[in-house]
């Protein structure tokens, strides 16, 4: 990888890094992790967990573990799907809703505001952001599918 481009990278979660710190304290009811999570469930609800869990990249117990002081606050459901009844489905509750615009909008603000005092110009790396999420998500081996070599002939997973 193109050292610079580390180094770019490394400095920009860095910068998350300390925009999020400086949020938690003893006023905030969520961790950033958490904010997150509802962050991510608010675009892709109602979902099963497993599919919550695909999408933060995290393990199903990693996930399950983290859904439980969210429901217990309040801030989630969780159900059994009527379709299949070993899944279990999440979504916001009108409370996690409220509490994430309240909380995890502002704490997307002050990244942003942090990027651009650091001198990141904000919208390019917001658009090559996206253009990367992209990429690797169709780079990502589907489940069934034939691994490639390097020279283009069938492997084995």
């Amino acid at each position: 990888m193109d050292e610079g481009l580390a180094e770019l990278l490394y400095r920009v979660v860095m910068l998350m890094g300390e925009a999020a710190r400086r949020r938690s304290g003893p006023d905030q009811r969520l961790t950033p992790s958490q904010l997150r999570l509802l962050g991510t469930l608010e675009e892709i609800q109602p979902a099963t967990q497993h599919q919550l869990a695909e999408a933060l990249t995290l393990s199903d117990p990693a996930v399950s573990r983290a859904l439980r002081p969210l429901e217990a606050e309040g801030y989630v459901t969780i159900s059994v799907d009527p379709a299949h009844k070993r899944r279990r489905l999440v979504a916001l509750t009108p409370t996690g809703q409220a509490t994430f615009l309240a909380e995890g909008k502002p704490l997307e603000e002050e990244f942003r505001t942090a990027l651009l005092e650091a001198g990141f110009p904000y919208d390019r790396y917001l658009a090559d952001t996206h253009r990367l999420a992209a990429l690797l998500t169709s780079a990502e081996p589907r489940r069934g599918a034939t691994a490639r070599q390097p020279n283009g002939t069938p492997g084995t997973e």
